[in-house]
């Protein structure tokens, strides 16, 4: 199985992927464009953070907040 994802330019299109799924060719998943985006926002940021003990985040804050100051 090989998964792609489509850009629907014209409602007509939309309507022959529907009926491709009905001959049981394909399978539809719809997704709003915000979902898709969020989506993209967790892939690229997962994992950039590493679990800390909370009194050393609180001191990095500090050493930050003292920073501007």
């Amino acid at each position: 199985m090989t998964t792609v994802t489509v850009d629907i330019i014209n409602e007509k299109a939309m309507k022959l992927l529907e009926d491709m799924e009905l001959l049981q060719l394909i399978r539809v998943h719809t997704e709003t464009k915000e979902y898709s985006n969020n989506k993209n926002w967790i892939a690229k940021y997962k994992g950039a953070m590493t679990k800390q003990p909370l009194p050393e985040v609180d001191a990095q804050l500090k050493e930050l907040r003292d920073g501007w100051e």
